[in-house]
Parts: structure tokens; C-alpha cells; sequence
């Protein structure tokens, strides 16, 4: 299984809103192995196949501290918000950039399982942050989004320079 190139911000693709998944078959699965071995070398605790330039409706998450709890979400969707919760988050397209965003504590989430099956999920704490974040992703959207202007400017310049010295 190859590792696939994660899309960095501020690369345009990443503004891409994701379309639905006809079909569960083969393929996607093989996608989702591709994007979770991605996701666990790079290492991070989730990925939208918008950050790997696949637009369809597809987040993997493991947020176990064994890394062997990988939860697939095919278009997804929230159901229920619930409460308030800010927690310092990062990003695999965003690397070494943290930064403050404030979500609902608690979702209600159904999503197609990477068997095809539908499913419901609630999720809280790091879990629910997770979903938000990377639900986001199909969304056209990145955690820097729901900083202030200056704080943008200031992660774009920053990236801009370091992959100018790559």
C-alpha cells in the first residue's frame, strides 16, 4: 500500500467540497487502507480524503492510544450538536501549526462503515473534536478557518516560506 501525498496548506484543493460516495466497493477500500496507512506513518489521529486530493465523502479517525481502533466514516453526516468545547487542535495538511477552536462537545454522527452498513455513533471529547475537524475537510474547510485574519496571514506566510525551501 503506498503512502499518499498529504495536500498542505494553503494548497487550493483543499477548498474543494467533497461529493458523495455512489458505491462502496473494492477501490474505496482500498483507498481507506492507503489513507490509514498515511494517516498512522505521519502520524496523525485522522484524515479526510480531501487532504490526499480524493474529493469524495470519505474520514478515517483512530484516536485509540493503541493506534489499532481505526473508525471509518462514509458520507457522513452530524446529526445532533451538543454543548461547547475548545481544545488546542493541529492538522496533517497544516503541519506544526496548533491553535485554539472551539466546537460542540458532544455529536450524534451517521456515516456508511467501510462495509457499506449504516451506522449511528455519539461521540464527546477527543473523538467528537476529531469528527468536527475532519468533517470540516469535506466541507472545503481547514481549523485555521476559524481563526482571526491575522492569525491565517501569518500561518500562510509561514508555510509558504517553509515549502519554498523544500
Amino acid at each position: 500500500m503506498p503512502l499518499l501525498d498529504i495536500l498542505e496548506y494553503p494548497d487550493p484543493r483543499l477548498l474543494t467540497v467533497a461529493q458523495p460516495v455512489d458505491v462502496v466497493d473494492d477501490d474505496l477500500r482500498a483507498l481507506i487502507d492507503d489513507m490509514a496507512e498515511t494517516m498512522y506513518a505521519a502520524p496523525g489521529v485522522g484524515l479526510a480524503a480531501t487532504q490526499v486530493n480524493v474529493h469524495v465523502r470519505l474520514v478515517i479517525v483512530d484516536v485509540s492510544e493503541t493506534r489499532d481502533q481505526l473508525q471509518v466514516f462514509i458520507n457522513p453526516e452530524i446529526l445532533e450538536r451538543d454543548g461547547e468545547q475548545s481544545c488546542e487542535e493541529g492538522c496533517l495538511s497544516v503541519p506544526g501549526i496548533y491553535d485554539t477552536v472551539t466546537r460542540a462537545a458532544r455529536i450524534k454522527v451517521r456515516a456508511l462503515g467501510r462495509d457499506g452498513v449504516p451506522f449511528e455513533i455519539e461521540a464527546e471529547e477527543m473523538l467528537a473534536v476529531c469528527l468536527q475537524h475532519e468533517f470540516d475537510h469535506l466541507e472545503g474547510k481547514v481549523f485555521v478557518d476559524y481563526l482571526s485574519r491575522l492569525k491565517q496571514s501569518r500561518i500562510r506566510t509561514r508555510l509558504e516560506k517553509r515549502a519554498r525551501r523544500r
